[in-house]
C-alpha cells in the first residue's frame, strides 16, 4: 500500500471511521460527526479563554512568524490564528486528511505521525497542542521534538483536560453510568499506553526537556449546564452539547478494542450516560489546564539539532 493510499484508506468500524496513516495509534473518529464535535470543542475552549486562541506571548498582534499546531483536526485553531496574525505562516499536521480544500495563504497542512522523527528544517517560533490526551504514548519524546524545533525565545503551549471526571459534592455517584464511563475509558486509554489522566504532570515534563519559566493556568468544564455561575453554566450547555453528541466516538474504539465490549454494549451504557448527563443534579465536571514554557534565549542554535 502506497503513502498515499494508506492516509486515505480509513478503518471502518463499528459505524465510524478512523484514520489510516499509523493505524490504530488514535483511537477516536475522524468521520464527520466527530469533526462537527471537534468544531464544538474548539467554541468551548475560546469561551473558556474569553476569545483568546492561546494564553502565551505569541497571543500578541505581530508576536508569531512561523507556528506549528500538532494534531490540527479541522483545522479550525489553526485557520483562526493563521487570521489573525498575517504576518505568520501557520502549519498544521495531523493523521486525518480532514482540513478544508481553501485555506488562508499563510497556511499550509501535512499529514503526518509526530510521533516519528520530525522532517521540518525550518525552525517554528511557536508550537501548539490542544486536546492531544490519549494521542501520544511518548509525551517526552514529542516534547523534545518540539523544543528542538523552537528557535531560542520560541514558545510552547499545551491546551488539554484531564480524565476522570471530578466531583465535589457526591452528585455523580460510583455506581453511575457516567462514573463507569469515565473511569473505563480512562482505564482502557492506560492500557494501551496512550493516558488521559496525566495532564497535569504535563509543565515538569516541559521543565526536564529545557523550557523554562512554565506556567499553568487551571480551566473547569461542566459536563452539563448546572452550574450557577453564569460563564460555567455556559460551558456546560455547550459541553453538554458535544458530549451528547460524541458519548460513543469517545467509547467504541478503546472499549472494543481494549476491553472487549461488543458494540451493542457500549451503546447500552452510553444511552444511560446520555439521561445523566441532561440530569442538572449531577454535578460533574472536568479539570482543564493551559500549560506554556519557553524555550531559553542562550539555547542557542548548536541546540537546534535538525539536520
Amino acid at each position: 500500500m502506497s503513502l498515499r493510499s494508506s492516509i486515505l484508506e480509513y478503518r471502518r468500524e463499528n459505524g465510524r471511521t478512523y484514520h489510516g496513516l499509523s493505524d490504530g495509534k488514535y483511537a477516536f473518529p475522524n468521520d464527520e460527526r466527530e469533526q462537527e464535535r471537534l468544531d464544538i470543542v474548539n467554541h468551548l475552549w475560546m469561551l473558556t479563554l474569553d476569545g483568546a486562541l492561546c494564553l502565551c506571548p505569541k497571543n500578541r498582534p505581530g508576536s508569531a512568524v512561523h507556528v506549528l499546531d500538532l494534531g490540527t483536526g479541522t483545522s479550525i485553531w489553526a485557520l483562526d490564528y493563521a487570521d489573525e496574525h498575517p504576518q505568520a505562516t501557520v502549519v498544521g499536521v495531523d493523521l486525518s486528511p480532514i482540513q478544508p480544500e481553501y485555506v488562508a495563504p499563510n497556511s499550509a497542512f501535512e499529514i503526518d505521525d509526530v510521533e516519528k522523527e520530525w522532517m521540518w528544517t525550518e525552525p517554528f517560533d511557536f508550537v501548539f497542542a490542544r486536546n492531544m490526551n490519549g494521542s501520544f504514548a511518548d509525551w517526552e519524546g514529542v516534547l523534545e521534538q518540539a523544543y528542538d524545533h523552537l528557535e531560542p525565545g520560541g514558545y510552547l503551549e499545551i491546551q488539554d483536560s484531564i480524565w476522570p471526571l471530578a466531583c465535589d459534592d457526591g452528585t455523580m455517584k460510583e455506581d453511575s453510568a457516567l462514573h463507569k464511563w469515565s473511569q473505563l475509558l480512562t482505564e482502557a486509554c492506560d492500557r494501551i499506553g496512550r493516558p488521559i489522566d496525566k495532564t497535569d504532570t504535563m509543565p515538569a515534563k516541559m521543565a526536564a526537556v529545557g523550557f523554562e519559566d512554565v506556567r499553568t493556568e487551571r480551566v473547569r468544564f461542566p459536563v452539563s449546564p448546572w452550574p450557577k455561575d453564569g460563564k460555567l453554566r455556559e460551558l456546560g450547555i455547550w459541553n453538554q452539547e458535544q458530549l451528547l453528541s460524541g458519548l460513543e466516538a469517545f467509547a467504541l474504539g478503546p472499549f472494543t478494542r481494549v476491553l472487549d465490549w461488543s458494540k451493542e454494549e457500549v451503546m447500552i451504557l452510553c444511552a444511560s450516560v446520555r439521561k445523566e448527563i441532561k440530569d442538572l443534579s449531577i454535578h460533574a465536571y472536568w479539570n482543564g489546564y493551559v500549560m506554556y514554557g519557553r524555550k531559553p534565549l542562550e539555547a542557542g542554535a548548536e541546540q537546534y539539532s535538525v539536520t
